[in-house]
Order: structure tokens, then sequence, then C-alpha cells
């Protein structure tokens, strides 16, 4: 009885379940942080930005806003800027028509002067920068070459346009010439200073490594007067833009200086003001071109 109470006690072993899998790993997308509009870099840009467009827009507002107070006067003898852009409106929205013969657009009339400007003011690049190489590099040209400049370079560019149209017998190569003598001056002289002033190591250099003349000029020369160089050729395009306007109002034919003369003429005097600031703005891009060019090919030691 005892052996069958203890095995009737006995509780019978369950068979071994099997481990549980273990739960699947689930990836959870965090949130991404939304970027801000402006980074940066961006605020920077725009505080650049708005440091160099701001004040020139404020300044130029103040002086229209001056200049409409002034001559709102119906007995002002000029007109306001209002008026200006209500009597030429139709010469602002359609800068390139062409009604045949010398009645062009604005368009038109400053594309005549910058083919002129671009062909006189080319060449007198070219030899400017010859003739100042020259003269820098030999102190015979210079003795004798540098008083004749000095001389040439004080006479009016006015001054030389009936003589050139004696020689040439045409408006159009005299207005040319015209911005050939006006535009070489600077050019000469400042390569001239570039290239006196080239550091002696260089010339050691060159000496060294016995460049020709050619190599030396193209390779030491240019390179080392190049911030010189493109301050005359600055300076030159200057001088170019406000001589052919001059000269065109004398030998006449398509270019913004015949019309502004025809348009005093007729006493359109809204059309001279609108010719006016046509001529300062196109003047203004092709110093920042000419400026542009220099700090690329000097990189970055000319100032723009």
């Amino acid at each position: 009885m005892t052996q069958t109470a203890a095995a009737s006690n006995v509780t019978p072993l369950k068979p071994a379940q099997p481990a549980e899998a273990p739960a699947s790993a689930r990836v959870v997308a965090l949130p991404t942080p939304k970027k801000p509009f402006f980074g940066p870099r961006m605020k920077t840009r725009a505080m650049d930005a708005a440091a160099t467009f701001i004040p020139p827009l404020l300044t130029v507002g103040a002086l229209l806003l001056f200049w409409e107070v002034l001559c709102s006067s119906p007995t002002s003898s000029l007109p306001s800027p209002s008026r200006v852009v209500t009597d030429t409106w139709e010469l602002i929205a359609n800068p390139f028509y062409d009604n045949g013969g010398n009645d062009k657009g604005l368009g038109w009339q400053l594309y005549a002067s910058l083919k002129r400007v671009a062909l006189g003011y080319a060449l007198a690049a070219v030899v400017g920068i010859g003739l100042g190489a020259l003269v820098g590099a030999s102190t015979w040209a210079m003795r004798g070459l540098d008083p004749v400049f000095q001389v040439l370079r004080t006479i009016p560019p006015l001054a030389w346009l009936p003589l050139s149209l004696a020689a040439f017998r045409d408006g159009e190569p005299s207005a040319i010439f015209v911005i050939f003598i006006t535009a070489i001056w600077p050019v000469i002289i400042n390569t001239a200073v570039g290239i006196r002033n080239i550091p002696q190591d260089y010339k050691n250099v060159a000496e060294v490594l016995r460049l020709n003349p050619i190599e030396y000029f193209s390779k030491i020369m240019l390179p080392a007067a190049a911030p010189y160089i493109f301050t005359g050729l600055r300076i030159g395009i200057g001088l170019s833009w406000l001589a052919i306007v001059a000269a065109e109002m004398l030998i006449g034919g398509v270019g913004i200086g015949f019309f502004i003369w025809d348009a005093w003429n007729s006493s359109r005097i809204s059309d001279i003001i609108l010719a006016l600031v046509y001529v300062g703005a196109v003047g203004f891009v092709l110093d920042r071109i000419v400026a542009l060019i220099a700090v690329a090919v000097t990189r970055g030691t000319a100032n723009a």
C-alpha cells in the first residue's frame, strides 16, 4: 500500500516545450528635422547683397524724389522723372525699332556706338600694351618716346577729329581713330609703369632660366605688370565711351551721340535725359566687364 501510494504521488514529466522565437525587430523611422528656409550661407549672402544694393537704391530713390519735387512745376525748364517716362515710353518699350535712315531705336543707336568703341579700343589696347612694354623695358625708348607721349596725351580728343576727317574723308574711320587716340595714352603709361616696377628677383629668375625675349615678355613681363595694365585698360574704356558720344555729335549718322544732338535740335529734352541714362548704364557695364576680366586674369591682384 505504501509503495502504491508513493507511486500515485509521483507527477508525470511533461514533454519539453519548444523555445519561443524572439520577436522580430521593427525599424522606426525618426522624423527628419526640418531645414530652415534660409541657411547660414543664404543669410550671409542675403546680407551681403543687401549691403551692396540697398545703399545705391536708396540714394537713387532720394535723388529721383528730389528731382521730381524740384521739376514738378509747370514752369520748370527741365522735365520731372515721371514726365520723362511718359514722354519717352515708346523709346523705352521698343528700343529696336527701325524706320530707315537715322530713325532707329536707342538699342540700335547704342549698338552702332559700341561697335566703334570696340574697334578703336581693341586697337588702342594692342598698340598701347606693346608701346608701353617697349618704353618700360628700354631706357632709350623711354627717353625718346615718353616726352612725345606726354605732349600728345594732353591734346583733347575732339581736337583730333578734323585731322582724322581730312585724312580718312569718312566719319566712320574718323570716329574709330578718335577712340583709338583717346584710349591709348592711359594704356601706354600704366603698362610702362608696371614694366618698370617688375621686381628684380623676377629678372634674375629669367636670366637663370635663360628665357628668350618672347618668353620673358609672355611669362615675366605681362603677368607681373598685369594689374597696372588693366588699370590703364579700365581708364581707357571709360575715356573711349566719353569720346565716342562727343565725336558722334559732330560726324552724324547712327549713334547715341548723334541721337542726343538730334534730340537737342528737335527740343526733345526727355529723349536727351533717357539717352544720358542709357549712356551712363552702358559705361558702368563696360567698366565692370573690364574689371571682372582683370580679376580673372590676375587672380584677384587687380581690384574690381
